[in-house]
């Protein structure tokens, strides 16, 4: 690569072709997840879209090909909740190399009372950070045959407040539904980057890297019916809170970046420009309560345990 394609700029409106390259979005159907699913596809890459819903994901499946011509799309019936079903969703892929996975599927809660998975876990820590956590180990084998896999881990502003009690991962002694999202989404953070230490460890060609979408909210989003309306008068109502945050078409950018840019390295943190909040993606420094490795170690250590996982993820 010469020194002036380094130097270039990230386009947010001109990404690179990807064609022949195959992506997994988890939750690619609504909210965030879609938006990446949208913009990869605008590269010439196979999209497969992670969800549950059927009917939610050929909506979105829809909507893309309407705005992407000849975007390849398709949809995997997945639910990241559901540690159970994971080895079979990853079977039907039928692929022989997966490019990049993008671990986006969440969920946010706002009110009590705390819920559970099928498997007995809090519902967001089991969704968003140990579903992930479990599936990484069903598609190594997928990105170890691709020429250089990458696993991006999408977390959330709201774990830069936030600190893991070990002690009471699951919230079950104090559940607190805004704090334990927090957490769920800093242990998701502190997984992708101790998944790096590991993966260099053992010198794979797989990247782990960790992107944000910053401040993303549904009202500065542009409408892709049905998958999502805004109306204008919504819009015109969150133009004071679009000078901080952004739509989440937007949040998306940090994701894609970190799936596609050649200069991406494993390990590194990529978040909107203005204050981690809003504006084009950038590289920014990981905070250190997210790097702890004795931290990261014990949650890896109680992660394999909840979801009887192997402690290598297929990465040996």
């Amino acid at each position: 690569m010469s020194s002036a394609s380094r130097c270039r700029p990230w386009n947010v409106h001109r990404l690179p072709s990807a064609e022949a390259k195959v992506f997994l979005v988890t939750g690619g159907n609504a909210g965030i997840g879609y938006f990446i699913a949208e913009q990869l596809a605008s590269t010439g890459a196979v999209v497969v879209l992670g969800s549950r819903d059927a009917a939610k994901a050929d909506a979105a499946m829809t909507s893309i090909r309407s705005r992407v011509p000849g975007a390849h799309v398709r949809h995997l019936q997945l639910d990241v909740a559901d540690l159970s079903s994971q080895k079979t969703a990853v079977e039907g892929l039928g692929l022989d190399h997966l490019d990049a996975v993008v671990h986006n599927a969440g969920v946010a809660l706002d009110n009590p009372p705390r819920r559970e998975t099928k498997d007995g876990h809090e519902l967001m820590f089991g969704t968003n950070h140990l579903g992930h956590f479990a599936l990484t180990q069903w598609l190594a084998p997928l990105l170890l045959a691709a020429p250089a896999g990458r696993i991006v881990t999408v977390g959330s502003f709201a774990a830069r407040s936030e600190r893991l009690d070990l002690r009471d991962l699951q919230s079950t002694q104090d559940y607190r539904p805004k704090r334990t999202y927090g957490r769920s989404k800093l242990a998701q953070m502190c997984f992708g980057f101790e998944l790096d230490r590991r993966l260099r460890a053992v010198g794979s060609t797989v990247r782990s890297v960790v992107a944000h979408p910053g401040g993303a909210l549904d009202s500065l989003t542009p409408s892709r019916p049905p998958v999502c309306v805004t109306t204008p008068g919504e819009r015109l109502r969150a133009l004071p809170a679009g000078l901080l945050v952004q739509g989440k078409d937007a949040g998306a950018w940090p994701v894609v970046r970190a799936v596609l840019d050649p200069e991406v390295r494993g390990g590194q943190l990529y978040g909107p420009r203005f204050f981690g909040l809003r504006g084009t993606p950038r590289r920014e420094p990981v905070p250190p309560h997210m790097a702890d490795p004795a931290v990261a170690a014990d949650l890896w250590s109680t992660s394999g345990e909840l979801t009887d996982t192997d402690a290598h993820l297929g990465f040996r």
